[in-house]
């Protein structure tokens, strides 16, 4: 054959190898997630390792769990609980608590990585 051919046939390989390698594997995050109350830093949550943590504050708390990679809020003492409709993050937007001050903010370690030179 051609190497024109071979070099579309390996090309068609790695395609799909690609895919399949994206499908298959589960997203387990590999960030992290800073939770503030009231402005102030509360913890850093590791997203690969699942845990669940109540964040107290003035207003009342939140029930934070990271399970497979993402980060929710399962239970909040607001009142509208639209923290807890945010559903599980691993990045992207911080869920927020208005009510009771909480802020869940991403932090990737490999964007970090990269900018940081």
């Amino acid at each position: 054959m051609k190497t024109k051919t071979w070099l579309l046939i390996l090309g068609g390989v790695l395609a799909v190898c690609a895919v399949l390698t994206a499908l298959l594997l589960p997203d387990r995050g590999g960030g992290t997630a800073q939770v503030y109350s009231d402005g102030k830093l509360v913890c850093t949550l590791d997203l690969s390792q699942d845990t669940e943590r109540t964040v107290r504050c003035e207003g009342g708390y939140n029930t934070l769990r990271v399970h497979d990679g993402k980060i929710s809020v399962t239970d909040a003492s607001c009142p509208d609980h639209t923290c807890m409709k945010a559903g599980a993050k691993s990045g992207g937007t911080p869920i927020i608590c208005l009510p009771n001050r909480l802020e869940i903010r991403f932090c990737d370690s490999s964007v970090d990585a990269v900018a940081g030179g």
